[in-house]
Order: C-alpha cells, then structure tokens, then sequence
C-alpha cells in the first residue's frame, strides 16, 4: 500500500550552490536549473509496488527503503518512469548508466541539486536544530524511522538530513575512485558531524547497506 506521499514532488528554484569537499580541501560553485525532488525519501511501500521486492526487509510502507545499491535506484526510476508514461532517464550497462538528460522522466538527483534543496535557501551546516530535523545517532535509538517524522526545510523537503543517506547521480572522485557515487545527508547510525548539507561520502554503485536510500527528481517543473 502507498500513499500520495510516497511518490510527490516538489519544485527546487534555479539558483547556484557552493559545495566543499574535506578530503581535498576544495570549494566549487554551481548553478542548479530548476526541478523537481521527492518531498521524502522513496519508500519501503512504494518501492515494493513498482518492483516487487522489499530489499529493506520491513514490512513497514513508511520506512525510507534501504539496502539498495545506486543501480538499484536507477532502475527503480526508470521503472517508476514507464509506469506513468514518461521517457525513462537512464540507460544502464554494467556498473554505470548513460543519462537522456532530454527525458521527462524520473532520475537520481545530481549533488549539486541535492544540496541546495536540502540547504533550502540556508548557509549553515543544516536547515534547523539536529533533533527537531533529522534522526541520528543521538536520537534514533539503532533504527530507521518512518519518513517525514521530522520538521522539514523551508522548501517542504523532509529527511534531507539524518534517518537514510541519499544516492545521487554524481560520480565522487573518478581518478581515484573509479565507479563510486556520491551519498549526501547522514544516517540514522550517525554522529552529528555526519548529519551536515555539506558532508559527501562515497560508494561503490552494488553497495547495499541498512541506512542508505534515494529519492527521486525530475527536470525542469513538469507537471505532476
């Protein structure tokens, strides 16, 4: 069963965003166009009504589903996509994907777009006071909790921080880690100085583990 939730979106404006890596000491900016972000992680119920399967082994609807690898969450979009008669985005082939960037249809968000909306128009390290907006290490009692539990961003996102780490679309750093993406926002098992807009962590696109998830985009502002 799943709700309207599960699958809405909401608009992020164009703007441009500064994102920082620790590892190499390095700042960049980009300009993000417009689009579309899920309003909560993809969930445990939505995801089993477009594929079947419950790889966060809950059977809970409300839980963000985990235990999901990067090409997992590319062809969950371009499942999602077909399903409501868009264009699929992506083209997967072995450890990676081509992306239509032309499609109308459903996508990872780039990091770029991840963090200015999860910024929300904000320059601090988070968009509110940890406990009142994320479940973290200090307040998440060793489990995962249902999305949208905690107060959103200025832009109605919620979860951007804390409860499941987010999949986007960005290789991290390919001449040193070769096929790795890029994960944003913190997990329910992490300590504060993880839970910040600007944290980047990295993976191997199989990866599967109990706090990392996605949420879906869309180009430009389609309609719903």
């Amino acid at each position: 069963m799943t709700t309207d939730t599960d699958s809405e979106t909401a608009p992020v404006p164009p703007g441009p965003v500064t994102l920082s890596d620790r590892r190499t000491q390095t700042r960049w900016t980009t300009q993000v166009e417009p689009f579309r972000l899920g309003v909560v992680p993809v969930t445990q119920g939505l995801y089993a009504d477009i594929t079947g399967d419950r790889p966060g082994g809950s059977g809970r609807d409300d839980l963000p589903v985990t235990n999901v690898s990067w090409l997992d969450a590319v062809r969950f979009c371009n499942a999602l996509s077909r399903r409501e008669g868009l264009t699929p985005a992506y083209a997967p082939e072995g450890h990676t994907a081509e992306w239509d960037t032309s499609a109308d249809g459903y996508r990872l968000p780039t990091e770029a777009e991840w963090e200015r909306a999860c910024r929300a128009g904000t320059v601090g390290p988070r968009y509110g006071r940890l406990d009142d907006i994320a479940w973290h290490a200090g307040n998440a009692a060793e489990r995962i909790h249902p999305v949208g539990g905690k107060a959103p961003n200025a832009w109605g996102f919620h979860d951007m921080i804390g409860n499941a780490w987010d999949w986007c679309w960005d290789l991290y750093d390919p001449d040193v880690y070769g096929s790795y993406r890029v994960l944003r926002g913190g997990g329910w098992s992490d300590e504060h100085w993880s839970c910040r807009a600007s944290v980047r962590r990295r993976s191997h696109p199989t990866f599967r583990i109990d706090d990392v998830g996605f949420r879906v985009a869309r180009s430009g502002t389609p309609r719903l």
